[in-house]
């Protein structure tokens, strides 16, 4: 029984050594010469100019929130279309009323501006 379990605690091993001995061999050759330059936050360039804890616009989130929806509506799509033949009438309806709910709501944020960027 123990058997069955060796490969996998191998994997896990070398996916560890993997994982951990390009940062061990990085911090034992790389010369350690901090100064003011690289100690200092980046910023495409520029000097930082606000709090790095500033707070972003909701709208932001909910475009992310959007495409989430929508890029899942998609990972369902392909499978259903694939199956089409399979499920049948049954199958479809389910995907219309999916599709409708989402347009709905898709509709619901339009009007309410969410889209709109200024």
């Amino acid at each position: 029984m123990l058997n069955n379990y060796i490969p996998i605690l191998i994997f896990l091993v070398v996916g560890i050594l993997f994982g951990i001995m390009p940062m061990m061999i990085g911090r034992m050759m790389a010369p350690h010469r901090p100064d003011k330059d690289k100690n200092s936050p980046y910023e495409c360039g520029f000097e930082p100019f606000e709090d790095s804890r500033m707070k972003f616009d909701v709208r932001y989130y909910l475009v992310a929130i959007l495409f989430i929806i929508f890029d899942l509506e998609i990972a369902f799509l392909f499978p259903w279309a694939v199956a089409l033949q399979d499920i049948g009438m049954t199958g479809f309806v389910a995907m219309v009323v999916f599709l409708g709910v989402l347009v709905v709501g898709f509709i619901y944020e339009w009007k309410k501006g969410a889209l709109e960027w200024e």
